[in-house]
């Protein structure tokens, strides 16, 4: 059975980008389709970035080890997707133009750190093989302890973007911050007092 779990996960995780596709071919991208390109692939972004960290908590509450074999595939995911959304504004937004792009990168303080979370995205793809694994040893944890500046980043990106409704970047945040709090050994604690109380 849990063979089936990995490619039933990797359609799963394709649904956005089919969901994406199926509003394009339907004229249904509202009045802006490039806002709502970007808007959306960045969204999916942060969320894949958030249950990429949750697989730790998920492994610690469960005790299912099994799972932790999907978080190379997930964090994949977020670099996917956040390849679509800066692609969306390289190409469709800002059609190649460097000099508008580099003018938005230094005066724009959303589009800076969104950028910045994007460039520190690809070392960490880079490096998701085995052989990289291998061969980067106890460094490899150091380096793709980014993952938790790239989501901060992300989050206040999106924060940054949205101007007026902050709920949704809110609600991230308080999330983002549950699963950092899931990682502290007072959280590990209390999860096996409740399991040895429930024994």
């Amino acid at each position: 059975m849990q063979k089936l779990y990995k490619p039933l996960l990797f359609s799963a995780a394709l649904l956005p980008l089919a969901v994406l596709i199926y509003n394009g071919i339907n004229d249904k991208l509202t009045a802006n389709p490039i806002e709502y390109i970007t808007h959306y692939t960045g969204d999916w972004t942060i969320y894949f970035l958030l249950i990429t960290l949750s697989i730790t908590p998920l492994r610690n509450l469960s005790g299912k080890i099994f799972i932790v074999r999907f978080r190379r595939m997930l964090g994949l995911f977020a670099f996917f997707y956040g390849c679509l959304h800066f692609l969306t504004y390289f190409v469709l937004d800002q059609f190649f133009d460097f000099d508008a792009i580099i003018e938005d990168i230094v005066d724009r303080p959303y589009v800076t750190v969104g950028f910045t979370a994007f460039v520190l995205l690809i070392p960490l793809a880079i490096t998701s093989t085995k052989k990289m694994i291998a061969r980067l040893g106890s460094n490899w944890r150091r380096l793709h302890s980014l993952i938790y500046v790239i989501t901060a980043l992300g989050i206040l990106h999106y924060y940054w973007l949205v101007k007026a409704d902050i709920t949704v970047p809110l609600t991230l945040a308080l999330i983002f911050t549950f699963l950092l709090v899931m990682r502290l050994p007072m959280a590990k604690n209390v999860k096996n007092t409740l399991f040895s109380t429930s024994n």
